[in-house]
């Protein structure tokens, strides 16, 4: 076992550390105004690293106060696509005529980039916090709805016969039959669906909103200063922490309702 264990994390830790000491090495020359990352680390030290949860008053928190604010914003966005988005894929996946009426609708809205949202939502709601929610929960529904009808199509013709053959009542076609079958599929678009989120909220704080990783980084930005590079290069990194446990979670939680997904 800790063999095993030895052999997953060493590849990644050998990786990291050349990345590392590659970044230190470019950043290393006299006329350098890029940090490198013990720079960022004695920059950033106290008090964004040793005191994340750390609260002056308004929008001057720490970065895992930061990232908590990100984070109630996206968990209300991110449901709410869940529960819209299996929805409407399910009866996309059912009926035909709704699946090819809606589809072309769908397949123009998906492209649309998160931001493109922003001022439509600004004009809707009239507040930062629901705007952002409405940018997560528009650039999230689109893989879980395509998933959801994807995963209904794709019930073997035996699973359906069989039901015919039993008469089966509708609900019960889709309790023993449809859910079993299409969950791994679902939870392929809640994979995909915690990472647009994720990357929509930090893309919408960025612009309009009051506290968060995304406001985080451009008050950096907008601040200066010797070591707001630096500010803004470890928030970055919590930034991608957090979205790779994210999907790991949502990862984790498929594996148990549907099985492995690899």
């Amino acid at each position: 076992m800790t063999n095993s264990l030895v052999r997953q994390i060493k590849p990644p830790l050998i990786c990291t550390a050349a990345i590392l000491l590659i970044w230190q090495l470019l950043c290393s020359g006299t006329n350098s105004d890029f940090p490198g990352p013990i720079q960022v680390i004695t920059q950033t030290w106290n008090p964004y690293i040793v005191k994340p949860f750390y609260d002056d008053g308004g929008t001057a928190k720490g970065l895992g106060w930061q990232i908590l604010i990100s984070l109630q914003r996206v968990a209300v966005g991110y449901s709410l696509a869940a529960v819209v988005g299996i929805s409407c894929g399910l009866a996309l996946g059912l009926n035909r005529f709704v699946r090819r009426g809606f589809d072309p609708v769908i397949q123009v809205l998906r492209t649309v980039p998160p931001l493109a949202w922003l001022p439509i939502s600004l004009l809707l709601f009239q507040q930062a916090d629901a705007a952002a929610i409405f940018v997560i929960f528009i650039t999230a529904i689109w893989p879980i709805v395509i998933n959801t009808a994807m995963g209904i199509r794709e019930i073997p013709q035996d699973y359906r016969n069989v039901a015919r053959v039993l008469r089966l009542r509708k609900r019960s076609f889709l309790w023993d039959i449809v859910v079993p079958s299409t969950a791994p599929y679902v939870f392929t678009g809640l994979r995909i669906a915690i990472g647009l989120a994720w990357l929509a909220i930090v893309a919408a704080e960025m612009l309009k909103a009051d506290g968060g990783i995304g406001f985080f980084i451009w008050d950096a930005y907008n601040a200066g200063g010797d070591s707001s590079t630096s500010q803004i290069l470890l928030a970055i990194l919590y930034v991608g922490v957090v979205g790779l446990l994210l999907d790991r979670l949502v990862a984790w939680v498929g594996d148990r309702v549907s099985g492995p997904q690899r």
